[in-house]
C-alpha cells in the first residue's frame, strides 16, 4: 500500500482526526487535539490510524506514550497499530513497532516511570504494588493497631476505609469533602480517619510498596517538580489518551504537567459516556479540556455511528439531547430500519422476568444465539427476579462481574510467594504467606515478621530465626525458596517453577479441589513467559489480572451458548444485537442514591444513553408499574409503584413502541388502551390489600 491509501477506508472525520498537525512545519508537533467519539463511531480505530500515521509520517515510536485503561486495550491498539504499519512500510514495520514499548494503562506506565526515577525521588527501586484487597488488609492491619476495631459504635469497615482514602486522593480533594459529598454516614470519624491514612501510609512507605493509587500520586508529585516534569515529558513527542472521560483530577493533572503547552497531546472520549464519578472521575476534563491551552485545543467529533439502527440512535439522541452540559452530536448511520425501540410496561418485577425470557427464546428460535443479547441493569441486584426464572427455565447465562483471576486464594497465595521474594518488607505478602505453614499463627508471624523489619537485610535476618516448633522442615524449605528467588539464578521465568514447586504441597493440604486449582497455576506460569521479568510480571498482572479458570468465574463451561447479564458500567465498550433494560423507572434509573445533586441526575442519564447504545438492532426499554418492598419501613412489607424514568418524557415516546405486556398489544406513541386503563387501575387496587 503506497501514499495515503491507508486512510482510505475512514470517514471525512475520523480521517481529519488522524491527520490533525499534518500540515506543521518540520520538526514541529501538532496543537492539542480533542476527539470526541461518538458510541459505535469507530474510535479504536481512528485512534489506532492516528499514532500509525503519525509513525509512518516518520514519528520515532519510542517516543510516543499511548494510556489506555486497560492493558488489554493497549496490547488490541498495539496490534492495530502494526497491521496498518506494515501495510504501508512492509517488513521494517515490526522492528519500529517493536519500539513502541510506551503503551499501556495509566497506572502501568506510572509503575514503569516511578521505578526509573526512583532514586531522584526518594523511592527503592524493589517496591511491590499491592492490588485492592491486599491494600485494605494492611488499612485493616493499621486500623486494628490504633484500636478502631473495638470502638463503641461501629467503626468503618477495611474497604470503606480504603474506598474513602482512594477518593480522597484521586479526586485531589479534602477529606472533609469527601466525606460529606460521598460517605457522609462516616463524617463522624473524621479525625479517626487522618490518623488511620497517616498510619497507612508510614505503614506502605516502611513496606515499601504502593498501591494503586499511589502510582498516580507519586506520578504527579514526580512531574509537580518542574525539572522533573520537563525530564519526563521530553521524552515524548507525542502522548495519545483514550477514554479521557473517565480519567480523574489526578490524571489530567499529570497530562498538564507532561504537555503544559498541549503540543503533541491527543486525547479521545466521549463526554455522553462519562458514567465513573464513583472511581473519582469527573466529566471537567474532558468538558474543560479545550480551554485548557491558549490557543484552544482542536475538537473533531466522529458522529457516524457503525453499531446500531437509526431508530435505536433517534431515541438515543433524544435522552442525551436532554443534557445539561455537553458536546453538541447526533449520532447517525447508514443502518436504516423499520423497528423502534420498545418501551415495555409490565406489572411487576416478575412480570418483567418473564416478558425477557419469552423474547431472548423467541430471538434464539429466528436465529439470535444467546450471547449475542444482553440484559442490563442500573445495580446488580436489579437481575435477582431474572435470574431465579433463567434458572427455572434452564437458560445458561453469565453475570459480569466474576471473580477475577488474582481474587482467587490460590493465585494470590503463588504470587505473594514472588512479591515476598521481590520485596521482604511487603508485610502482606509476608503474613499471607507464613500462615500457610503448618503450626505459624498470627501471632508468630506478626513476631517473624517484627524481627525481618528492623534488620538491614530481611532475608538474613529470616535464616537465623529458629524454626517454629510445629513447622518442622516446612520452615526449612520455605527460608529456601526465598533465597533462591531472592537471588534470582533460575532466571525468569524459571523462578516461578521454583515458586510452585513449593506451593503446590501446601495447595494440596489447603484446597479440596487442589487439581482445578493447579490449571490455575500452570496458566500463571504460561503468562508469566510472556514478561521480560519478575518485576514486570508482578506489576502488570497485578493492575490488570485476567479471568479466572477456577473459583467460579462465572462462565458456565458446560454451555456453549449463555446470555449475558452486565451492569451498565460493566457493559460500556461492549454491543449486542439485542438489549433489553430492567427497570427503566425513577428509583432504579435515576437511583434513588442518584439524585442528590444536579451532576449526579446528569450522570445517571448518561447511564441510560450508555445502556441504550450498546444495543445493534433491537432495544426494549422495560418498566415494571410496581416493586415489592421488604419492611423497609413503618409499614413492612408492601408494593409501591414506580413511574417511568424521568429521562423519557412525553416528548421522547415519539421515538419509542410503547406496550403492556401481556395484558394488550402495542399501542402508537401517546395513546392508550382503554381497557388497559380498567386493568391497570383494577391491578393497583387489588394489590393495595395483597
Amino acid at each position: 500500500m503506497t501514499g495515503a491509501a491507508y486512510l482510505e477506508k475512514l470517514n471525512t472525520a475520523q480521517r481529519s482526526a488522524v491527520e490533525h498537525g499534518g500540515d506543521c512545519a518540520e520538526g514541529a508537533l501538532p496543537g492539542p487535539l480533542l476527539i470526541i467519539a461518538g458510541a459505535g463511531s469507530g474510535k479504536t480505530n481512528t485512534l489506532a490510524h492516528r499514532v500509525a500515521h503519525l509513525i509512518v509520517q516518520g514519528a520515532d515510536p519510542r517516543r510516543v506514550l499511548l494510556m489506555t485503561f486497560s492493558r488489554r486495550a493497549a496490547s488490541e491498539m498495539a496490534r492495530r497499530v502494526e497491521r496498518i504499519c506494515r501495510d504501508v512500510l512492509g517488513a521494517k514495520a515490526g522492528v519500529m513497532i517493536d519500539a513502541l514499548t510506551w503503551a499501556g494503562t495509566f497506572h502501568g506506565i506510572g509503575a514503569r516511570l516511578l521505578r526509573d526515577y526512583a532514586d531522584q525521588i526518594g523511592l527503592n527501586p524493589d517496591f511491590t504494588i499491592h492490588d485492592r484487597e491486599d491494600s485494605a488488609d494492611l488499612m485493616n492491619l493499621c486500623r486494628h493497631e490504633l484500636g478502631f476495631s473495638k470502638t463503641e459504635s461501629r467503626f468503618p469497615t477495611k474497604g470503606t476505609c480504603l474506598a474513602i482514602y482512594s477518593r480522597a486522593v484521586n479526586a485531589e480533594l479534602p477529606l472533609a469533602d469527601v466525606l460529606k459529598n460521598a460517605f457522609p454516614w462516616v463524617s463522624s470519624w473524621e479525625q479517626q480517619l487522618r490518623a488511620l491514612f497517616a498510619a497507612y501510609v508510614e505503614a506502605k512507605q516502611a513496606q515499601n510498596v504502593l498501591d494503586y493509587d499511589d502510582l498516580l500520586l507519586y506520578w504527579a508529585q514526580t512531574v509537580a517538580d518542574p525539572e522533573l516534569a520537563a525530564d519526563i515529558g521530553g521524552r515524548f513527542d507525542h502522548v495519545l489518551v483514550d477514554e479521557y472521560q473517565d480519567t480523574n483530577r489526578l490524571q489530567s493533572s499529570i497530562l498538564m504537567a507532561l504537555k503544559p503547552g498541549g503540543f503533541g497531546l491527543t486525547v479521545v472520549g466521549d463526554d455522553a459516556q462519562s458514567i465513573y464519578s464513583f472511581r473519582a472521575a469527573t466529566i471537567r476534563n474532558i468538558l474543560d479540556f479545550p480551554d485548557s491551552f491558549a490557543p484552544r485545543a482542536d475538537v473533531i467529533t466522529l458522529d457516524r455511528n457503525y453499531r446500531s439502527t437509526q431508530p435505536i440512535l433517534a431515541a438515543a439522541n433524544g435522552v442525551i439531547d436532554l443534557a445539561r452540559e455537553r458536546f453538541t452530536k447526533n449520532l447517525w448511520t447508514e443502518r436504516q430500519s423499520a423497528e423502534r425501540p420498545q418501551l415495555v410496561s409490565v406489572r411487576d418485577e416478575a412480570e418483567q422476568a418473564n416478558y425477557i425470557v419469552e423474547k431472548i427464546l423467541e430471538n434464539r428460535e429466528t436465529g439470535t444465539l444467546l450471547k449475542q443479547q444482553a440484559v442490563l441493569f442500573r445495580t446488580s441486584s436489579h437481575s435477582g427476579p431474572l435470574e431465579v426464572e433463567l434458572t427455572r427455565r434452564n437458560i445458561p447465562f453469565v453475570k459480569f462481574g466474576g471473580l477475577k483471576f488474582l481474587d482467587s486464594a490460590h493465585v494470590k497465595d503463588m504470587l505473594a510467594v514472588l512479591r515476598f521474594a521481590q520485596n521482604p518488607r511487603d508485610r502482606v505478602a509476608g503474613f499471607r504467606l507464613l500462615q500457610m505453614i503448618p503450626g505459624v499463627g498470627p501471632q508468630t508471624a506478626g513476631k517473624v515478621l517484627d524481627a525481618m523489619a528492623a534488620d538491614p537485610e530481611p532475608l538474613l535476618a529470616l535464616a537465623e530465626i529458629p524454626a517454629p516448633p510445629r513447622a518442622g522442615a516446612d520452615w526449612g524449605g520455605f527460608v529456601e525458596v526465598l533465597q533462591a528467588l531472592r537471588t534470582g539464578k533460575a532466571g525468569w521465568p524459571g523462578e516461578i517453577e521454583q515458586a510452585r514447586a513449593w506451593y503446590e504441597p501446601h495447595l494440596d493440604r489447603i484446597h479440596e479441589d487442589a487439581e482445578t486449582r493447579k490449571a490455575d497455576l500452570l496458566q500463571l506460569q504460561q503468562i508469566a513467559g510472556g514478561y521480560v521479568s519478575r518485576e514486570r510480571f508482578l506489576t502488570e498482572l497485578t493492575l490488570d489480572p485476567p479471568d479466572a479458570t477456577s473459583d467460579q468465574s462465572g462462565v458456565p463451561l458446560l454451555d456453549e451458548d449463555y446470555l449475558i447479564l452486565s451492569t451498565i458500567h460493566s457493559a460500556k465498550g461492549q454491543e449486542w444485537k439485542s438489549v433489553f433494560v430492567l427497570n427503566c423507572v425513577d428509583g432504579c434509573i435515576p437511583s434513588d442514591l442518584g439524585v442528590g445533586t444536579s451532576a449526579e441526575v446528569e450522570e445517571e442519564r448518561r447511564l441510560l444513553y450508555v445502556a441504550m447504545t450498546r444495543a445493534k438492532d433491537s432495544l426494549h426499554l422495560v418498566t415494571p408499574q410496581r416493586f415489592f418492598t421488604h419492611g423497609q419501613n413503618s409499614q413492612g412489607d408492601r408494593h409501591v409503584y414506580a413511574a417511568r424514568t424521568r429521562f423519557i418524557p412525553v416528548t421522547l415516546l415519539q421515538f419509542f413502541e410503547t406496550m403492556a405486556w401481556p395484558l394488550v398489544a402495542a399501542v402508537a406513541p401517546g395513546q392508550r388502551d382503554a381497557r388497559q386503563v380498567r386493568l391497570d387501575v383494577g391491578a393497583r387496587m387489588r394489590g393495595m390489600w395483597r
